[in-house]
């Protein structure tokens, strides 16, 4: 079983009240979790990294890390605690949105957050993470039809690409929302694996383009976090004698 974890902004938290203010992880939380994985052996791999683990050709003590969106304060508060720590990342860029900001939001009366630029993009690929796609506009893709969700998935590969000169591996389905029909898409567009938002950890045979995540939110409890990250999904507990360890290390 392998754990993949969702992030989106690692900053300072909008006001109460604000939509979807628990998609924004303080820097110091995510430094913390990140270091005790760290104590524990785990090490913290990009998707391309990832994927010889998910598909058995590779064992350790390893997890998936992963940003959706492209937000600019992952590139300033993320990256020099993934440097620290020595992981690397996949992060999910909306294409037509680079430099621009989560307009997808607004509708919902989410504040403004800058996403990053082009050159700030290669600057998050130059320090040894993944750029992946999140479609070219952010869509609900379920409700468009087969040419225009093709043209989504399809299209932001390629212009990722063109602006990165290399390939682009990942992509990450926005809202998570996802069919076999959309998967199938995917897989014909060259990806060679996909997250959702869909719960739990990676078992053996996953379909790769329907890989589930543990979203990380503002308000997860450090304990909860290292128990769902080194957790057997088939019982949901961990040993009696690895949930001491856990609950004595955190102990000051």
């Amino acid at each position: 079983m392998i754990p993949i974890l969702m992030y989106h902004q690692i900053c300072e938290p909008n006001p109460k009240g604000t939509p979807y203010r628990g998609l924004a992880v303080h820097p110091r939380d995510f430094r913390r979790q990140m270091l005790w994985l760290r104590r524990f052996g785990y090490r913290g791999l990009s998707m391309q990294q990832l994927m010889p683990y998910v598909r058995g050709e590779k064992s350790g003590k390893v997890f998936g890390l992963t940003f959706d969106d492209g937000y600019r304060n992952v590139l300033e508060n993320a990256l020099p605690i993934l440097e620290e720590t020595g992981f690397s990342a996949s992060n999910y860029f909306v294409v037509r949105q680079l430099g621009g900001g989560n307009v997808w939001d607004a509708p919902e009366g989410v504040p403004h957050s800058d996403l990053m630029t082009v050159d700030e993009m290669r600057a998050w690929v130059a320090a040894g993470h993944e750029a992946g796609s999140h479609t070219l506009n952010h869509p609900f893709l379920p409700k468009l039809s087969h040419e225009l969700a093709v043209n989504e998935i399809r299209d932001s590969k390629a212009e990722l690409e063109q602006l990165l000169g290399i390939p682009v591996q990942a992509f990450c389905y926005p809202y998570g929302a996802q069919s076999m029909a959309l998967r199938r898409i995917v897989a014909e567009a060259g990806y060679t694996n996909a997250t959702t938002t869909e719960r739990g950890l990676v078992r053996p045979g996953e379909d790769v383009y329907g890989l589930p995540r543990f979203g990380v939110m503002r308000s997860t409890n450090i304990l909860r976090f290292l128990q769902k990250c080194m957790t057997d999904l088939e019982d949901r507990r961990r040993t009696r004698a690895e949930r001491t360890r856990v609950q004595d290390a955190l102990t000051p």
